[in-house]
């Protein structure tokens, strides 16, 4: 039996609790991601300082995913029992110690993968804390909004941990970038502090109403996906300037890319709202487009890398949110539980695609390892594509 949290008409002053709400959870999760992020983009001083390679730079970020992978299904049961506020707070405090304990201590490459993949399990615990926060107290009318927004957290981690380069790293040292960080963990803390769970709270010890066995093939399909977006976001600047777009160019692309891969979350997460369901038919769509603009990055040209850009963010990197909304909605007692188990796939997935294509490219080169990512969107496509075969309950809206 389907079961479901009742909410009442929104107020106008409902509507400004429910955008803070979501503007907490936005926060929590960019916290929780940004030790790796942050990471990535001041590797040059970071190497510089501590004396390791970009191989080594690729095992710390790997780090960060091996920790969530590690812990998400146990930290999703357990982010279940807790509640979301008080899980989201455990995150933020786990992103604070990890920032802060870099910032200090970090002085060889195995101290900082160690580190980051402590930060790691904080992340497992922030992203199904706030999959629940917004169940719990955001209208079934506004979910998919909320998680197109939220799922926007890690392309804003990505920019955060740009912007920290000029400002704090090239400037006073990678160590301040770090403390910034740490810094948003604890604002992230201190304004959760003033949430309360209400009665109408779901917490406790729910089990996912979606059997094990389907989230674990939907988990598969998380990692096929994941592992091309994260090749995306690794290699496209440097595959960019190998096709003969310069440097600056080259960065903004990525910028733009970012930046469309935002708006489309948001604009298909509306959508979401106003459909009855099929949302897994729609991310097997978005992941075919994905591929077709993987196969065009392939072509190595730089007009084409330019025109592909778009398409491959706003299609192959772009539908997170809308998968989370389709299994939030088919698990609305227990979001945290089933998206623990699904997150997964995203973990390990952005743990294995970079590396994979990486080695992808010294071995056969750019266009190659272009097309093994197209490969990797369609087998994710096509287990989606399946999946919403067999998962009725993510077919139609819970019942009011």
């Amino acid at each position: 039996m389907r079961h479901s949290v009742v909410v009442s008409p929104p107020t106008r002053s409902g509507q400004t609790a429910d955008t803070t709400v979501l503007a907490k959870a936005v926060i929590a999760t960019t916290a929780g991601v940004l030790p790796a992020f942050l990471t990535g983009a001041v590797g040059v001083q970071l190497r510089a300082d501590l004396g390791f390679g970009e191989a080594g730079l690729g095992l710390a970020v790997a780090a960060f995913f091996a920790g969530g992978a590690s812990g998400s299904v146990v930290l999703g049961r357990l982010t279940q029992r807790l509640g979301p506020t008080g899980a989201l707070q455990v995150g933020g405090l786990v992103a604070a110690t990890t920032n802060l304990a870099i910032a200090v201590g970090a002085r060889s490459l195995t101290a900082l993968a160690a580190l980051l993949a402590f930060g790691g399990l904080g992340n497992a615990i922030s992203q199904p804390a706030a999959n629940l926060l917004l169940a719990n107290r955001l209208p079934a009318d506004r979910l998919g909004l909320a998680l197109g927004i939220k799922q926007s957290g890690m392309p804003l981690a990505t920019l955060l941990g740009g912007l920290a380069v000029p400002g704090l790293a090239q400037t006073v040292g990678w160590e301040a970038a770090y403390l910034a960080a740490a810094a948003v963990a604890l604002v992230s803390m201190v304004w959760l502090s003033t949430e309360h769970e209400p009665a109408r709270a779901v917490v406790g010890r729910h089990r996912p109403e979606t059997p094990t066995l389907s989230l674990a093939v939907l988990g598969l399909g998380m990692f096929f996906g994941a592992a091309a977006a994260g090749a995306l976001t690794a290699f496209l600047v440097s595959s960019a300037e190998a096709s003969g777009v310069g440097a600056a160019e080259a960065g903004l692309l990525l910028s733009g890319g970012a930046a469309c891969g935002i708006v489309v979350r948001v604009t298909v997460g509306i959508r979401a709202d106003r459909r009855p369901g099929r949302h897994l038919l729609t991310v097997s769509a978005m992941l075919a487009l994905g591929a077709v603009a993987f196969v065009l990055l392939a072509v190595h040209e730089p007009a084409v890398v330019v025109a592909a850009t778009p398409l491959a963010f706003g299609a192959g990197w772009a539908w997170p949110g809308l998968f989370n909304f389709a299994v939030v909605r088919a698990n609305p007692r227990a979001a945290a539980a089933a998206t623990g188990v699904t997150q997964t796939g995203v973990y390990l997935g952005a743990l294995v695609g970079p590396v994979g294509f990486g080695l992808v490219v010294d071995a056969a080169g750019y266009s190659t390892a272009w097309l093994a990512t197209a490969a990797s969107a369609l087998l994710a496509a096509t287990v989606f594509a399946g999946s919403e075969r067999f998962l009725q309950s993510m077919d139609s809206p819970p019942r009011r």
